[in-house]
């Protein structure tokens, strides 16, 4: 068992309130989220897109897109975490630097964009739960890298999609799904809350 990232699990809080004198240079943003592309996707569609917000100006802009929220204006950076749709339009040429490696044949690639096209295409809904599942699984590699990484964050679902895509001039197929800020906790913050017991939300048949 990796004990790094059980410990990262283990000491993980959502963290809501930061300390907002502390700053993070763009390298530790495309770091950060270097990582979290290494989360998986159906096919490697690889259906994701991530939106730092750091300026004051901006961080402003999102808060009043986000009800208000106090997280957004505090941390260092705060991500809007989207999903992709028609993302199978792209797969082919996102599976090529994999063909070009040796990792995949070149037949499976045909095969997984084809069996993609089929499933997704003038599939609103499917495309829409792809785009949701993958987004979610790159915000959780996000939180991880952020704890890896020496930074805190938190995950935050209240937001205006409308109102994100017109405040920040959102191409039409991103989808977002979450925001993450990052940066460092204050001293404000609860410890991490006790979670159900396994046997509440475990079952092995």
């Amino acid at each position: 068992m990796n004990t790094i990232s059980q410990s990262i699990l283990e000491d993980r809080v959502s963290t809501g309130r930061f300390d907002s004198s502390i700053s993070v240079s763009n390298e530790t943003i495309h770091e950060l989220i270097r990582l979290s592309t290494k989360a998986p996707s159906a096919f490697h569609m690889q259906n994701w897109h991530f939106i730092a917000v750091k300026s004051d100006e901006q961080k402003r802009k999102l808060q009043s897109a986000s009800y208000g929220q106090r997280q957004v204006v505090e941390a260092a950076v705060t991500f809007i975490v989207c999903g992709l749709l028609n993302a199978h339009k792209s797969l082919s040429g996102n599976l090529q630097p994999s063909v070009d490696a040796g990792i995949i044949p070149e037949s499976l690639q045909h095969s997984w964009t084809e069996m993609a096209r089929a499933s997704h295409e003038n599939n609103a809904r499917q495309q829409r739960d792809e785009a949701i599942r993958s987004a979610s699984l790159a915000a959780m590699s996000l939180l991880v890298a952020a704890k890896e990484m020496g930074l805190d964050a938190g995950a935050i679902g209240g937001f205006d999609p409308l109102g994100l895509h017109e405040t920040f001039q959102m191409k039409k197929e991103q989808l977002p799904v979450i925001l993450i800020p990052v940066g460092r906790a204050s001293d404000l913050n609860w410890p991490q809350k006790i979670r159900r017991p396994v046997s509440d939300v475990l079952q092995v048949i």
